[in-house]
């Protein structure tokens, strides 16, 4: 009789494994005796075995994204603290994380001095992107331009930008910290005339966009890039004390050097 049943068990476990139903097939013996218990009927047992699956598919998926996106580290909306910039930005904030944004391909510019959160809304609403089945790519973008180039200079700049084109969402974070000569200009031009009306953008950036001039060129090849950026997109300028040495006390704060 043992015989029989491991026969059984190997095939169940063999066919689940080739069928790649790993919650199913890791877990139908307790599922089983959950549904004895329970004295559930066929059409029962089967709905909870694929919930069961289901359940640890979505799982699975979403720690694939998140992992695959390159966050530095997972910040969400729910432990953003709106009360400390009192509220002002919690509306639009909101909005943006509901993801409608997204499916019209728009793209999300904040604004602020360093230290304000901004990283953190950015980081919240890619791991909402996450939750909702899509690609997302985190990165600095002194390091993501450094990138084009070297593309650039490999000659695989075309198949690069096609690759990018398949990441629903891109997060460049702390636009503004480099200037650019005229060749990585015309790489992030291409690369933005790329996502144009295609795929939605996100950027952090510490200077407002009528000094955007500071980073580029020329104000002019700035007008340029923002004229594709600035259409389709919601900019949110984020004001007042650092996020990070909130918890500080206020004396050791004001003691701090400012940037």
């Amino acid at each position: 009789m043992n015989s029989v049943i491991n026969e059984e068990d190997q095939y169940i476990y063999k066919t689940l494994k080739r069928f790649k139903l790993v919650d199913i097939r890791d877990n139908y013996k307790d599922l089983i005796e959950e549904a004895s218990e329970e004295k559930l009927d066929y059409r029962q047992f089967l709905i909870k075995l694929l919930q069961y699956e289901d359940k640890g598919k979505k799982e699975r998926t979403l720690e694939r994204l998140i992992k695959g996106a390159g966050f530095k580290c997972e910040n969400t909306i729910e432990n953003y603290d709106f009360a400390f910039h009192s509220y002002r930005h919690k509306g639009k904030i909101m909005e943006l994380a509901s993801l409608d944004f997204l499916k019209r391909s728009e793209n999300i510019i904040l604004i602020g001095p360093p230290g304000v959160g901004k990283s953190h809304v950015a980081t919240a609403i890619g791991i909402k992107a996450c939750e909702a089945g899509k690609r997302v790519l985190c990165v600095n973008a002194n390091e993501f331009i450094d990138e084009l180039s070297n593309q650039a200079y490999q000659g695989s700049l075309k198949k690069f930008l096609k690759k990018l084109s398949r990441i629903d969402l891109i997060l460049l974070d702390e636009l503004g910290y480099l200037k650019m000569d005229k060749e990585k200009e015309s790489l992030f031009f291409q690369f933005i005339r790329h996502r144009y009306e295609k795929n939605a953008l996100i950027i952090t950036t510490n200077l407002p966009l009528e000094r955007w001039g500071e980073i580029f060129t020329s104000q002019l090849a700035a007008t340029a890039i923002l004229d594709r950026l600035v259409h389709h997109s919601h900019i949110v300028s984020i004001t007042g004390e650092s996020y990070r040495v909130k918890g500080k006390p206020r004396e050791a704060r004001n003691n701090e050097p400012r940037s």
